[in-house]
C-alpha cells in the first residue's frame, strides 16, 4: 500500500552519515515533534538528482525554513558512505540531512519503490517529496516516471 497524506510514517531505520561514521536513526525519532521537508531521489550522483533535485533544496533552504520547516532531509536507496560523499560534493553541509535507506526498507514500507534494473540500479526509491509534521505526512508529491516537476523545492514552497 502506498502512503498518502494523513498517514503516519512507518517505523523504519535510516543511516545518517556523520563525521564519526554512520549513525542509525529511527523514523519515529527523526520526525518526532517537528516539520520536515523530505525528498527522495533514485540515487546519489545520478544526473537529475545531482544537477537539479538536491541543489534546488540547498538553494531554497532559507525560504523553506521561513515557512515553518525545521529540517530538510534527502533519502535514497544508497549507503551512508555514498550519501555522505554526495553531500560533500554538492556542498549540502548542514543544510540538507542525508538519510541513507541502504536496503530500501523505508521506500518499501511506504510503497514507493521503482525498478531501476534497466539502468543497473536494481530496486530504488521513487522520486518524491513530502512534508512530514510530527511523523504525519501532510503533503505527498510523487513524480511520474521520468518527470521532475512536483517533487521540487519550488513546488513544496507553494504547499507551505
Amino acid at each position: 500500500m502506498t502512503i498518502k497524506a494523513g498517514d503516519t510514517l512507518p517505523e523504519t531505520t535510516f543511516t545518517k552519515p556523520t563525521e564519526s561514521g554512520p549513525e542509525a536513526v529511527t523514523s519515529s525519532d527523526f520526525f518526532k515533534g517537528r516539520k520536515v521537508a523530505l525528498f527522495s531521489v533514485p540515487g546519489a550522483f545520478t544526473p537529475t538528482c545531482s544537477a537539479k533535485h538536491l541543489p534546488g533544496f540547498i538553494e531554497k533552504a532559507a525560504e523553506l525554513k521561513a515557512k515553518g520547516v525545521d529540517e530538510i532531509a534527502c533519502t535514497a536507496v544508497n549507503d551512508a558512505f555514498v550519501m555522505g560523499a554526495w553531500s560533500k560534493n554538492a556542498g549540502a553541509g548542514e543544510t540538507v540531512t542525508m538519510l541513507a535507506d541502504g536496503n530500501g526498507e523505508f521506500a518499501n514500507a511506504i510503497g514507493l519503490t521503482m525498478d531501476g534494473s534497466k539502468f543497473g540500479l536494481g530496486t530504488r526509491g521513487q522520486r518524491f517529496s513530502m512534508i512530514v509534521d510530527n511523523g504525519v505526512v501532510t503533503e505527498l508529491n510523487v513524480e511520474a516516471p521520468g518527470e521532475f516537476k512536483v517533487s521540487t523545492a519550488e513546488h513544496m514552497l507553494g504547499q507551505l
